[in-house]
């Protein structure tokens, strides 16, 4: 059985992760460029420096984009090609840059969707407190409304934020991503509402650049998926993917769509962060509804699955012993993408697009000059086919964007992990199309049918 008959099938990638051209036509530094030249803070010292060299070998990337039968695109802007200093001019050959591979998308038949952060904060603002300071989230939504007016009736499609879970989780909070910092909950928190502030001017920005403009956020978390398909159990699924708990609410979708979806600020339970939240200023209570979502992006990877205990309270089930990984190490569980965007659906009745989804083999290629690998293969017809009974259980899912286009600069794990439909060869940057390529593309031709 197909998909719906306008499922939009894609794939994606991140700026810092694949341009590279770090110090060139005149873009700034990024957090991403300070934290990965840190000693320690990636595996084996790796940089995004050169990456898989995008910023020259853009038109090679658009053919392999047409071989795959793409019908979007989804791709990120980098924050300080645009401003190189986060705020005042703009740079002229950023723009340009991002006018040729827009105009050449577009001319290929594939739609753009455009995130605007996806973490390369230009480091100029961080050197002003970064998300700490309010002033970066009106900086924001001057970089997007100069996006968005200049690619006006090009780009219809805006992501403000990916993965406010990460940039600020990993980055305040654990320490492992850019900035790269350990702060209290308190702290963090106050970067996580500067940061939602950020996307509801930049919304509002956006709308007001072009009204003809669509705009969403790509959002992950944590997904817990029932044990058993009884009422008790899918009741605590659902309570246990929206709890928030003081010290454990960072990774969970409640604390950003919540704000954006008109159900207000939600309680963390516990001290630090709730009185944060309870001292928000009155100026970003009142842009909320600047940020109202015309969908969700949601970055699926895994799941855990919960039943109901005796008092009818969630409880986790342990992963069995053995339980598949991927090389990365994180667990195959299909069903994620399947009741993810089922409870989603459910708590915000908006459009869902799979913004990513995907996982790291060891690929290599292989004595016939080919790479294959049936895992990412058997992984994403699995996920698949789960995401197709989300949908005929009634998620209104419209698109799935692959993770990723291109094997790529994999934030602190460097070049240490392959998630790409593409084999990157990075000394000498040639790409080789995987087997997964290839099935892809055929997925995508029979509109899932051939699942």
């Amino acid at each position: 059985m197909p998909f719906p008959k306008e499922f939009v099938w894609g794939a994606a990638t991140a700026s810092y992760q694949i341009e590279g051209g770090a110090f060139e036509d005149g873009r700034g530094a990024s957090i991403w460029d300070t934290f990965s030249h840190t000693p320690g803070k990636t595996k084996g010292g790796d940089t995004g420096d050169v990456a898989c060299d995008s910023y020259h070998r853009w038109a090679e990337d658009m053919e392999l984009m047409k071989a795959l039968h793409l019908q979007a695109y989804r791709f990120s802007i980098a924050w300080p090609r645009i401003f190189p200093a986060g705020t005042g001019a703009v740079n002229p050959a950023g723009l340009a840059w991002y006018d040729r591979f827009v105009d050449a998308l577009l001319a290929a038949g594939i739609e753009p969707y455009v995130t605007l952060y996806h973490w390369d904060l230009p480091q100029a603002l961080q050197d002003k407190g970064g998300w700490l300071n309010a002033d970066t989230a009106r900086a924001f939504a001057v970089y997007a409304a100069t996006v968005a007016a200049h690619f006006k009736g090009r780009v219809k499609y805006y992501f403000t934020l990916n993965e406010p879970q990460c940039s600020v989780g990993l980055g305040y909070s654990a320490g492992v991503h850019a900035p790269g910092y350990k702060l209290d909950d308190a702290a963090v928190f106050t970067a996580w509402q500067n940061t939602i502030y950020a996307h509801c001017l930049a919304a509002d920005a956006i709308r007001k650049a072009d009204p003809d403009a669509k705009v969403g956020m790509a959002s992950t978390g944590r997904i817990c998926t029932p044990a058993t398909d009884s009422p008790a159990d899918i009741a605590a699924a659902r309570e246990a993917t929206f709890a928030l708990a003081d010290g454990d609410w960072t990774f969970t979708y409640t604390p950003a769509l919540d704000p954006v979806c008109g159900r207000g600020w939600p309680k963390i339970a516990g001290g630090q962060a709730q009185r944060v939240v309870d001292a928000i200023p009155q100026e970003q209570l009142d842009a909320l509804p600047l940020g109202r979502l015309d969908f969700i992006g949601m970055n699926i990877y895994n799941s855990v699955a919960v039943r109901a205990g005796a008092d009818g309270k969630p409880e986790f089930c342990p992963r069995a012993a053995g339980h598949p990984r991927t090389a990365i190490g994180w667990p195959i569980t299909p069903e994620a993408i399947e009741w993810g965007p089922r409870f989603l659906h459910e708590r915000y009745g908006l459009p869902i697009f799979i913004t990513e989804n995907g996982l790291s083999c060891t690929d290599r290629i292989h004595l016939d000059g080919k790479v294959h690998d049936p895992e990412r293969i058997d992984f994403t017809h699995r996920y698949l086919l789960a995401l197709r009974q989300g949908i005929e259980a009634g998620a209104d899912v419209q698109g799935y964007f692959h993770w990723s286009l291109l094997d790529n600069f994999e934030w602190s794990e460097g070049y240490n992990e392959r998630f790409g439909l593409v084999y990157v060869d990075y000394p000498t940057g040639t790409r080789t199309p995987k087997d997964s390529a290839a099935w892809y593309r055929e997925t995508i031709d029979a509109n899932g049918g051939n699942l």
